[in-house]
């Protein structure tokens, strides 16, 4: 039964850490690409109108939501929430279990 629990253990861990590794590789694709694009915005146009922005803050905003995944930031449904609840709802359970 413990073996069992270890690796389980191991196997979250492990999809964690390729969730974390997935992400610095879209953060460093991120910042080539996105240095690329500023780049060919200024030498097209000198800064007259700075497109790029428009996919930086796209790209951004999704980037920004696969680290709350990755890191396990999430401030509205993170893993304590998920434990609470479960508690909670184990809790009511056993109340409701008694007074049948």
């Amino acid at each position: 039964m413990e073996n069992i629990e270890k690796e389980s253990k191991y196997l979250r861990a492990k999809e964690r850490v390729q969730e974390v590794k997935k992400f610095y590789m879209s953060l460093l694709s991120y910042v080539v690409f996105i240095g690329f694009l500023a780049g060919l915005n200024y030498y097209i146009d000198r800064w007259s109108y700075p497109w790029f922005l428009w996919a930086a803050m796209g790209w951004g905003i999704g980037l920004v939501f696969q680290g709350v995944k990755a890191f396990g930031k999430n401030p509205f449904f993170g893993r304590n929430w998920e434990e609470r609840k479960i508690k909670e709802f184990m809790q009511e359970e056993e109340r409701f279990n008694r007074w049948e």
